[in-house]
């Protein structure tokens, strides 16, 4: 009888460690799953930031060389390249900050009209 009962939990305390072991494998592979999901969206936030910083710097740099020529004999170039610098950087700056949102994963969804729905 005691053989009995000896045996009957070590097999049940194999069985446990047997789901143990399975519910960890589980939990390794979810792991691994996230991982590549991070290294991917860290990856398209790194593209996007450099892209970002490049438009930025042009942008700003058409809108300094604008600046410059202001008062002079280009006048009307240089207020030009003023505005179309300014809206170059700021469009570069809004690239760069959506980066971020890339690499948290939040992305604006664009809903499309017939989704949404007034009442009920």
């Amino acid at each position: 009888m005691k053989l009995t009962v000896l045996i009957f939990s070590i097999l049940v305390s194999f069985q446990a460690f047997s789901q143990n072991i399975d519910s960890l494998r589980l939990e390794v592979k979810n792991l691994k799953t996230e991982i590549n999901a991070i290294d991917l969206r860290m990856s398209d936030a790194n593209n996007q930031f450099k892209k970002g910083v490049l438009v930025s710097a042009i942008g700003y740099s058409v809108t300094i060389a604008g600046g410059l020529m202001l008062g002079r004999d280009n006048d009307q170039v240089g207020q030009v390249l003023l505005v179309a610098g300014g809206i170059t950087g700021v469009t570069g700056t809004a690239i760069l900050m959506d980066s971020f949102n890339a690499l948290a994963g939040k992305r604006k969804k664009k809903r499309k009209r017939n989704e949404i729905k007034y009442g009920n």
